[in-house]
């Protein structure tokens, strides 16, 4: 595996507090690699850190194999889409897109015909005319990404891009980010605090949390086998279950976690008091107790809901109780 983009020791600290700390990790070169975490968990920091817009106060981060250190961003071999795309409004699309390549004083009939070249493989072929008012909010995104795209960077790097769009047009630029990214085979690393967009598009997800990488894997090892019940609880808000109750079920001290598709309703298991349900549409998400261990499970449409202040019993098998590490 040939990395693109590793970090060594990699810290960035503004005084007292640890915006990344220690951070070790290696990005194969034409993977699609997400950073997930929540707000100030280090995830864009360390995008930053890569595009050259931080330096780290300690460690070394090399950028296909050449170190990174003293390389100013414009001649690192990376290119930034930010979420507030940053189109110049003035211009039309076609001269926002060749912006970058007019600063490094590419000939104007060349620019113009990468620009162009660059929205079509963005499936804006015919929109360079137009300027950026004129446009929906997944087309200005579109013409970020030719923007980013026109100077052939060997790594793109996309800061929460998706965040300004609403829920249908957010799923389906995912679709087409990860398509263009199979297309284009180059090293897309994207940053985002939704698990969703992270486990739909995403070879590999780094968790993030407090500074420091939680854990790495692929999508469904992130979903099904998290290490920590941070990791649990924030990707896909898994039921995480104390070690005294895990000891309980399996004799383990340590930490489990259920997810909440896996909680059904039984005629045998454990007794649960329903405080609330909530319809969501493709299914009913219930809250409950077990004595003092709150659970969540969700029903398929069509299954019978018990109403607040029902008991219940429920249930789960055996293989779908993945216990973590000790307490």
């Amino acid at each position: 595996m040939t990395s693109a983009i590793g970090f060594s020791g990699v810290s960035r600290h503004y005084g007292d507090v640890k915006a990344v700390d220690n951070l070790n990790l290696d990005i194969a070169e034409g993977e699609f690699f997400a950073m997930l975490g929540p707000s100030g968990s280090g995830k864009t920091t360390s995008l930053r850190l890569i595009a050259g817009f931080e330096r780290p106060t300690a460690g070394e981060i090399r950028i296909f194999g050449q170190v990174a250190q003293g390389i100013p961003p414009y001649k690192r071999a990376v290119n930034t889409v930010f979420q507030d795309y940053a189109l110049f409004p003035h211009l039309n699309v076609r001269d926002n897109v060749a912006y970058g390549l007019m600063i490094a004083g590419t000939p104007k009939r060349q620019r113009q015909k990468s620009a162009d070249a660059a929205l079509e493989m963005v499936a804006l072929d015919g929109y360079g005319d137009r300027k950026p008012s004129e446009l929906s909010g997944g087309q200005r995104q579109r013409v970020a990404l030719a923007r980013a795209l026109v100077n052939k960077p060997k790594a793109l790097l996309l800061d929460e891009p998706l965040g300004a769009l609403d829920l249908k047009l957010r799923e389906q630029m995912q679709e087409e980010l990860k398509t263009l990214q199979r297309n284009l085979g180059i090293t897309f690393i994207f940053v985002t605090h939704d698990q969703g967009e992270a486990l739909s598009m995403a070879d590999r997800v780094a968790v993030f949390n407090e500074g420091q990488v939680v854990q790495i894997g692929a999508p469904e090892e992130i979903y099904y086998r998290p290490q920590t019940p941070f990791v649990a609880d924030f990707v896909g808000s898994s039921n995480v279950l104390p070690p005294e109750f895990v000891n309980q079920l399996v004799g383990k001290n340590a930490y489990g976690a259920v997810r909440p598709e896996a909680v059904r309703l039984a005629k045998q298991g454990q007794s649960a008091l329903v405080r609330s349900a909530s319809f969501l549409g493709a299914a009913t998400r219930v809250n409950m107790d077990i004595g003092t261990v709150p659970m969540t499970m969700l029903l398929p449409k069509g299954a019978a809901v018990p109403k607040a202040g029902e008991t219940v019993t429920v249930d789960w098998s055996a293989d779908d109780l993945h216990v973590m590490g000790p307490a």
